[in-house]
C-alpha cells in the first residue's frame, strides 16, 4: 500500500503547536469540565467497552486521562496522547496495566510498539487530527486480520447545543475541527485498506438528568427513527484484503430422523479442501438414522471414499448441542454446518469456503431468501417468521442478516474458538445453534456476510421445527441479544 505521510508538513507542525498551547492555557478548565461532563464521558466509555471482549489488546489514540483504559479488561492497554497535562492524571488515576506515550498521533511510529492490537480506539479524536487519512494508513500498516478500529464521532445536528455549552463554559471551545460523518469514514477506510463492519448510534441526552438520562440513552436512543437524533456515532472498521489460509475443512451434519438422506449426502458431497472430513452427529432419532450412518461410513471406508467420516451420538438435545459436539471433534481449519435434510444442496458449500478464504467475510451465513424456492420448501408462516427475524437481527447485530435460521453457516476454527471463549456474554441458551454463533460473531465484530443458497423441498422425513413453540423461543433469545448487544 503506497501513501505519503505528512510528517514534514509545516502546517502539521503549526496545528500541533496550537493544540499544545491550547492544552497549556486550558489545563485547569479541562479538569473542571471533566467533572461536569462525567455523565457523558461515562456513557461514551460504556458504549466503547461493550464492543471489546475481556482479554483483548487495546490501543487508545488520544487517550486523555486514560479513563477508558482503566475500564476495559484488557490483557495489554496502551494509550497515546499529545497533551502533557494528561500524563500526571494517568499516573494517579489509571487502574489498568496501561502504558502511556506522550506524542501526537501523526508523529508516533506504531512499529515501535512491536505488536498488533485487537482494538484501536479513536474516540472524539478525528475531529482534531490534521491528517485523518494518514492516521488510518498508519493504523492499517500495524494491523492484522483480527484488528478492529472503533471510531466515535459526534453528530453535527447538535452543533447549536455545543456552541451554547461553550458560551456558558460547560464545554471546551476546541481549536479547528474536522467534519467526519460515517459516510466519510467509510470512504477514508476504503482508501486506507479498511471496510465498515457496523455503525451504532447512541446517547440522546448527553448530560445527567436524574432517573431520566440513563433510561432514555439505554432504551430509546437505539430505536429506529429516534436514533437519527442521537449525539454519538460508533463505527467499527476491519482491515480488508486479509485472505484466510485454510488447508482443511470439516463439514458438520446434525442428523435426526434423516435415514433416507444419508447416502445422498455422502454421494453428493463436493471436495472443498485438500483435507476434508464429514462429521455426523446423531441424536434422538426414531428411525434407523444412526445405523444408516454407521453402515454408509463403513461401506465408504472400504471403497476408498475421498473424505474421512466421523460418527457420534450426542448425549444432549437439540441441533445446537449437536453442532457443538461436532465442532469439539472437528479438525479442519474451516467449520461448515450442513443440514441433513438436503434442502440446501451440498454442491453449494464451496461458495461458503471461498467467501471465507478470500477474506470477504469472517462468518458466512446462508440466506434462503434470495433465490426462488422450490414449491413446498418453506411454509408461508415460516417464510414470514424468517423475514421478521431477519429484520430484527439486522437491527440488533448492526449487520445485514436476512435469514437467521438457514442451517448452513461457515467460519474458521480460530474464530469459533474465540466465540467459545466469549460465550459467557450470552450464556448457554440456544437449542438451535444458529443464534449462539451469530450473537458470538457479532459480539466479536466479525464481518458477517450473507451467502445466497437455493432452497429445495424435502424428499424424506419431516421438519423438526415447531413454528409457534420455537418462534416464542426465538423471541426470548432476541431479548437476550438486545440487552447484551444493542441496549447498552
Amino acid at each position: 500500500m503506497s501513501w505519503q505521510p505528512l510528517s514534514q508538513d509545516p502546517y502539521l507542525d503549526e496545528q500541533l503547536n496550537q493544540q499544545l498551547q491550547y492544552n497549556d492555557l486550558n489545563a485547569d478548565s479541562h479538569q473542571r469540565l471533566r467533572r461536569i461532563n462525567r455523565s457523558f464521558r461515562t456513557e461514551v466509555s460504556k458504549l466503547i467497552v461493550s464492543q471489546i471482549p475481556e482479554g483483548s489488546t487495546v490501543l487508545d489514540l488520544g487517550c486523555g486521562d486514560a479513563s477508558l483504559l482503566s475500564e476495559v479488561k484488557a490483557s495489554l492497554a496502551v494509550g497515546i496522547d499529545i497533551a502533557p497535562i494528561s500524563l500526571p492524571i494517568v499516573n494517579e488515576q489509571n487502574r489498568s496495566p496501561a502504558t502511556i506515550f506522550q506524542s501526537a498521533i501523526e508523529r508516533f511510529d506504531f512499529k515501535t510498539l512491536n505488536t498488533t492490537f485487537d482494538y484501536v480506539v479513536l474516540s472524539g479524536v478525528l475531529e482534531h487530527v490534521y491528517d485523518v487519512l494518514g492516521v488510518f494508513h498508519k493504523i492499517r500498516e500495524s494491523a492484522d486480520s483480527k484488528t478492529r478500529v472503533i471510531v466515535v464521532t459526534y453528530s453535527r445536528l447538535w452543533q447549536p447545543v455545543f456552541r451554547l455549552a461553550e458560551k456558558f463554559k460547560l464545554k471546551a471551545a476546541l481549536p479547528t475541527q474536522n467534519w467526519v460523518p460515517v459516510s466519510e469514514l467509510e470512504n477514508l477506510g476504503i482508501q486506507s485498506g479498511f471496510e465498515l463492519v457496523k455503525t451504532q448510534r447512541s446517547i440522546l441526552i448527553p448530560f445527567y438528568v436524574p432517573l431520566v438520562s440513563r433510561w432514555v440513552n439505554k432504551w430509546l436512543a437505539p430505536l429506529p427513527i429516534i436514533r437519527q437524533l442521537t449525539f454519538a456515532r460508533l463505527t467499527v472498521l476491519r482491515p480488508r484484503n486479509f485472505a484466510q489460509e485454510a488447508q482443511s475443512v470439516s463439514v458438520v451434519i446434525a442428523a435426526r430422523n434423516e435415514s433416507g438422506n444419508i447416502k445422498q449426502l455422502l454421494d453428493r458431497m463436493p471436495r472443498l479442501a485438500e483435507n476434508q472430513e464429514i462429521v455426523f452427529v446423531e441424536g434422538g432419532s426414531t428411525d434407523d438414522t444412526w445405523l444408516t450412518i454407521k453402515e454408509e461410513a463403513r461401506r465408504r471406508t472400504e471403497t476408498n471414499y475421498p473424505f474421512a467420516i466421523k460418527s457420534l451420538q450426542q448425549l444432549g438435545k437439540g441441533k445446537g448441542d449437536a453442532v457443538r459436539v461436532g465442532f469439539d471433534v472437528a479438525e479442519g481449519d474451516i467449520f461448515i454446518i450442513l443440514d441433513a435434510d438436503l434442502s440446501v444442496p451440498p454442491e453449494e458449500l464451496a461458495r461458503f469456503i471461498n467467501c471465507l478464504k478470500s477474506g470477504n467475510a469472517e462468518f458466512a451465513n446462508g440466506s434462503r431468501l434470495v433465490y426462488g424456492m422450490e414449491g413446498g420448501a418453506m411454509r408461508f408462516l415460516n417464510l414470514l417468521g424468517n423475514r421478521f427475524f431477519g429484520s430484527l437481527f439486522s437491527f440488533l447485530l448492526g449487520q445485514q442478516v436476512r435469514d437467521t435460521l438457514c442451517g448452513t453457516k461457515a467460519l474458521t476454527r480460530a474464530n469459533y474458538q474465540r466465540i467459545v471463549d466469549n460465550r459467557d456474554k450470552f450464556g448457554d441458551f440456544d437449542p438451535f445453534g444458529d443464534f449462539d454463533l451469530l450473537f458470538g460473531a457479532a459480539a466479536l465484530n466479525l464481518k458477517i456476510r450473507d451467502q445466497p443458497v437455493h432452497y429445495k423441498a424435502r424428499t424424506y422425513g419431516e421438519t423438526n421445527i415447531s413454528r409457534f413453540r420455537h418462534g416464542w423461543l426465538l423471541l426470548r433469545m432476541s431479548w437476550v441479544a438486545a440487552r447484551k448487544i444493542k441496549f447498552i
